[in-house]
């Protein structure tokens, strides 16, 4: 999975990014859970997730920092 670029994810609106947040932390949950209950394949995913939340949650507060101001 290629990560998307800081300028690809500045593009998103609000609403995809919030979208977005959901998914990945629904997903997250979903991979804990799989892991804990040992049917977790691929737990390279973990990573990439947490990425991915990470920079759509850094791009989230800069608008909320921006819009504050």
């Amino acid at each position: 999975m290629a990560r998307p670029n800081a300028a690809e994810v500045r593009k998103l609106s609000d609403a995809d990014l919030t979208e977005q947040i959901d998914g990945l932390r629904r997903e997250l949950f979903q991979l804990r859970f799989q892991q804990a209950t040992r049917q977790l394949a691929n737990t390279h995913r973990f990573k990439e997730v947490r990425i991915k939340l990470a920079q759509l949650m850094t791009v989230q507060s800069e608008r909320q920092r921006s819009a504050a101001s």
